[in-house]
């Protein structure tokens, strides 16, 4: 089996409640594209390295038949806890998602959704982990993405591992998170090539007022 998981975030889910809500931008692609469905049970989606699980309680919590796969064992732990809460359901699986088609059967899933995931790896990993979603995508199946760019606070920072790469960042809040790729628009889309309907967008944060991090934000189809 590939792999690809960094055991950094064993590290950083049992020290870290991390965070409890969604970002906007996976609840808007889900708005946008499912809630219209006349029986949510039936849409599966998948949140690959799904983490502690905020993803997977939205999904959840809003009617879908939810998937979360992680490779930390405390990151699907309190998950769990989190869904337990709230009396809700979803399928969770310890396992690293450059081996999505290890545990899922292809064309499995209407939609795959890889939030702050692409960029915690090297640059063939990533592209891998597209190859397996675009498997266990159903064919008009959607994969939502979001990666961080190129010019961010903390490229060129810490230890270069290849291109665009770096790991032990010393500070900002790319910080202690293991490994970082810095993506150009030209590996994004280099990256989505095999997909359809490819829409690419981009949000800007700052921090403190000082350190600016670019997201960007990826849906694409995979064709019929």
């Amino acid at each position: 089996m590939n792999k690809s998981w960094d055991s950094t975030w064993e590290r950083v889910f049992r020290a870290r409640d991390w965070a409890r809500y969604p970002q906007e931008e996976l609840i808007r692609f889900v708005a946008i594209n499912f809630y219209s469905a006349d029986e949510r049970k039936k849409i599966k989606i998948l949140d690959a390295d799904c983490g502690t699980g905020a993803g997977v309680w939205f999904i959840a919590r809003e009617g879908f038949d939810a998937f979360g796969i992680d490779g930390s064992e405390t990151g699907i732990m309190k998950c769990k806890a989190c869904l337990a809460k709230e009396g809700l359901k979803a399928s969770l699986q310890v396992g690293d998602c450059i081996s999505l088609s290890d545990y899922y059967p292809p064309a499995a899933f209407d939609a795959v959704a890889f939030v702050g995931v692409l960029y915690h790896n090297k640059i063939q990993a990533a592209r891998t982990m597209l190859d397996e979603a675009f498997t266990v995508l159903k064919p008009g199946g959607k994969i939502f993405a979001t990666a961080i760019a190129t010019g961010s606070y903390g490229e060129g920072m810490g230890t270069l591992v290849e291109e665009r790469t770096f790991i032990n960042i010393p500070e900002g809040a790319l910080s202690g998170v293991g490994l970082i790729h810095f993506f150009t628009l030209e590996e994004v889309q280099q990256s989505f090539a095999g997909y359809a309907d490819v829409k690419i967008g981009y949000l800007i944060r700052s921090r403190d007022n000082l350190a600016y991090y670019k997201h960007w934000i990826i849906e694409a189809v995979k064709p019929q």
